[in-house]
């Protein structure tokens, strides 16, 4: 059985909805970047964890997006 990363999960679903005409750019380079955007995301929630001293998740792996 094939393991479909979810990049290439994210990249199929754009390419289907064709979600990647309006910029004319391509699907991989999409769903890169959209995954960028979402490792940005989740080191924001940590910083402002550290800084307010809190842990509101319970943060384990899941969180990690590869």
């Amino acid at each position: 059985m094939k393991t479909i990363t979810f990049e290439k999960e994210l990249e199929s679903l754009l390419n289907r909805y064709s979600k990647e005409n309006d910029s004319n750019t391509p699907d991989f380079l999409l769903s890169e970047y959209l995954i960028d955007c979402l490792k940005a995301y989740n080191k924001a929630l940590k910083n402002r964890d550290k800084w307010f001293n809190i842990d509101v998740w319970e943060r384990n792996q899941t969180d990690k997006i590869k």
